[in-house]
């Protein structure tokens, strides 16, 4: 068989493949076609959850349930109902505890409230940044970092400035619009059905298997997930709500579903750590930074752990960093749209521009300066692509022409600022695997048992596996979304665009070599010269026959080809960078923000469509104006109650507080020669600290602590 090299074509050679195209199924979603797991119809669920954030479970009854008309089924969730002596404890309130279905909503939730129950209510801490009183109460921890490098005493004594600061990011949850959850169906006793809302289809079916209340073999579950409304890392697990689902659907005889409400979907489905930080940094009077020394804390909930990735990017040669973590009755944490590195970005490219205050340099000056002593993806991204980057950012933003210095700038009654930060990423490419079929009539299709979570997976599948082959796009029909297909990774860490484009683009290298040797055979031509381009099957510029009279030389059966990944081959790579900044106004008498601009400029090796890349930076920057503003979990210390878990108080952007936003990709011929690197994780890392900075510049002193709602811009201005 003629062995075809596998890469990418010529940047200049692509017709499809690296081109801005719309997606193959906005139709669907913005007609209302598409379905997602909310659209499978099913008995109606409603959640007991627990009104206090510590107790134990003394007792449950549900004998109530009787007398309740519509109710089909009731699911105590495992180890909630008290065993002798063992008590069940709830580390957090909206834990979840009993699960009915009904015919109605309104007969589910009556059936809810009938179910008795009785605690024994115990002490609870939820503040996430008092280190001294959880100090207090022993629920303070040794943090998993506590390291030394070099001589920093040394080096901050003998520093030209040394500035000194406290800095914090308070906690975030997911909020995803369509809430975790699944619709279940059973097919006789030992056949699941599950429409879930999922990033790991593939993965999910056995999770559903194993748990002791369903008990079935693995291969008797079929995961489906055609669509999915947000899940930013929180949606990997079937979860116990899902088992609950699948174990009411079983009990009832009917298809169930069960959908988290929104307390609950903010509460208990998942959090973005909190991290607060004492910080000394110093450098030499031309604004080289010679030394951290940090100490951090924050929390991740009942487990009592922080965020340790400080400093971020840039790394002096002599740093100190210790961390503490707090143990708090508060919802669990999860994965969350590039875990930790908006936190640590945020503590440390904040610290960077208050130094540049106290040197007097402009911030931009000092990040140029030392962007060469950064780590992490450094060795994918030298300083060179960092330092273009923030060139081609400063010339978009006009940074050079607007730049003063901290509180110069008023704006008609409003101050007005600038502020950046930047960040790095892996993004390698997750492991997957897929089918392609190639028909007899030239069509094709493809299998893998992925995800689109919204970022345009099918369309980037259909364009690989269509510039492969020649074709239009209409010929490829794309496949993805079942356990049942060839299994693919989940969707997290930028993975997936990896995870997907590589097995499919070797699967359809694979299968067009092996039509080739049937082509050469058919018109005696050589198969190493021949080139698959507009429908065609060519060699040395002279179509030898159409795509479709090649496939039909391959009988009755077509063909079916397998493709792996991922594999050192250059199809993939990981490592990225990106440069964030922010042109915004302040209020002075009202704290409020407006944003007038906000630049993305971020690499990501070979774009595969520039349009759903562009629109995964655009949800990310408004994703940084939510955190950077207003979006924060708030904790009520009294009653230990997450008190704005609704979308009307837990607060997120509009379009009027969006502003301009520009995206600019950084892709020279040494980019698009890297492979296929991720992007759904990078671009949400460093707009708040970018925003944080800009207010900083605004108002003329530092806001310590994101959101920068306006009571703390106001404090901050009280207190300078």
């Amino acid at each position: 068989m003629v062995e075809l090299k596998v890469d990418w074509k010529p940047r200049d050679e692509n017709t499809v493949f690296h081109h801005p195209i719309e997606r193959i199924d906005g139709v669907e979603k913005a007609s209302g076609f598409a379905k997602y797991s909310t659209d499978y119809a099913g008995l109606h669920t409603r959640l007991l959850t627990s009104p206090h954030a510590h107790a134990k479970i003394t007792s449950i009854d549900l004998s109530p349930l009787k007398d309740v008309a519509g109710v089909k089924a009731a699911y105590v969730f495992p180890q909630r109902a008290p065993d002798g002596d063992t008590l069940f404890e709830i580390n957090w309130e909206g834990t979840p505890i009993a699960a009915v279905a009904a015919e109605t909503p309104a007969q589910a939730a009556q059936g809810a409230k009938a179910i008795k129950i009785e605690y024994e209510v115990l002490d609870h801490f939820v503040d996430e940044d008092d280190l001294e009183a959880a100090a207090a109460r022993g629920l303070s921890k040794p943090g998993r970092r506590e390291s030394v490098d070099g001589d920093p005493d040394a080096a901050i004594k003998n520093a030209d400035v040394v500035h000194k600061g406290h800095y914090g990011i308070h906690s975030i949850t997911h909020c995803c619009l369509e809430p975790h959850g699944s619709t279940c169906a059973w097919n006789g006793d030992d056949k699941l059905d599950v429409q879930l809302s999922t990033q790991n289809v593939s993965g999910t079916g056995g999770q559903f298997a194993g748990a002791p209340e369903i008990g079935i073999d693995a291969a008797n579950v079929t995961v489906n997930c055609e669509y999915i409304g947000g899940g930013f890392g929180s949606k990997f697990a079937a979860d116990e709500w899902g088992i609950a689902c699948a174990a009411l659907a079983k009990q009832a005889g009917r298809p169930v579903q069960l959908h988290l409400g929104r307390r609950a979907e903010l509460g208990v489905a998942g959090s973005r750590p909190s991290g607060f930080a004492d910080v000394t940094i110093a450098a030499k009077s031309d604004g080289t930074i010679v030394a951290w020394d940090s100490h951090h804390w924050g929390t991740n909930g009942i487990k009592g752990g922080t965020v340790s990735q400080v400093p971020y990017v840039i790394q002096p040669e002599h740093r100190r960093v210790r961390t503490t973590g707090i143990v708090t009755n508060t919802g669990p944490a999860r994965a969350w749209r590039a875990p930790n590195h908006p936190q640590a970005c945020a503590l440390t490219c904040t610290v960077i521009d208050d130094l540049a205050a106290a040197l007097g340099m402009d911030p931009l000056d000092v990040f140029l300066k030392n962007v060469g002593i950064s780590t992490g993806s450094q060795l994918s991204n030298p300083a060179e692509v960092y330092q273009a980057e923030m060139e081609t950012a400063a010339e978009l933003m006009d940074w050079r022409g607007k730049w003063k210095g901290r509180g110069q700038w008023d704006d008609s009654g409003w101050k007005r600022g600038l502020g950046m930060a930047l960040h790095t990423w892996g993004g390698r490419a997750g492991g997957g695997s897929c089918t392609i079929k190639v028909h007899p009539d030239g069509t094709v299709e493809t299998f893998a048992g992925t995800q689109d979570i919204g970022t345009g997976t099918r369309t980037c599948i259909a364009q690989v596996v269509a510039e492969t082959f020649g074709l239009p796009l209409s010929a490829v029909q794309v496949n993805i979304g079942s356990n049942k297909y060839p299994p693919s990774g989940p969707s997290g860490g930028s993975t997936t665009i990896g995870g997907v484009s590589g097995p499919h683009r070797r699967a359809a290298i694979d299968a067009l070599g092996r039509i080739f040797d049937k082509v050469a055979a058919k018109y005696d031509v050589d198969a190493a010269q021949l080139s698959a381009d507009g429908e065609n099957v060519v060699a040395g510029g002279k179509t030898v026959c159409t795509w479709r009279q090649a496939a039909g030389l391959l009988g009755p059966m077509g063909l079916e080809v397998m493709g792996e990944g991922p594999k050192n081959d250059g199809l993939t790579s990981a490592g990225v960078g990106g440069v964030q900044m922010v042109d915004l106004s302040v209020d002075p008498e009202t704290g409020r923000v407006r944003i007038n601009k906000y630049v993305a400029v971020q690499d990501i090796g070979t774009i595969v469509n520039h349009q759903l890349a562009k629109s995964q930076v655009l949800g990310a920057m408004i994703q940084c104006i939510a955190y950077g503003l207003s979006e924060e979990r708030i904790m009520d210390n009294a009653s230990g109650r997450f008190i704005n878990a609704n979308l009307r108080d837990y607060k997120l952007p509009r379009i009027g507080d969006i502003g301009e936003l520009v995206v600019e990709f950084y892709e020279p011929d040494e980019q698009y020669n890297k492979g296929v690197v991720g992007l759904g994780e990078p671009p949400v890392i460093s707009g708040g600290a970018a925003i944080a900075n800009a207010v900083a510049n605004a108002i003329g002193v530092r806001v310590p602590v994101i959101p920068l709602t306006p009571k703390r811009i106001l404090d901050a201005l009280a207190s300078a």
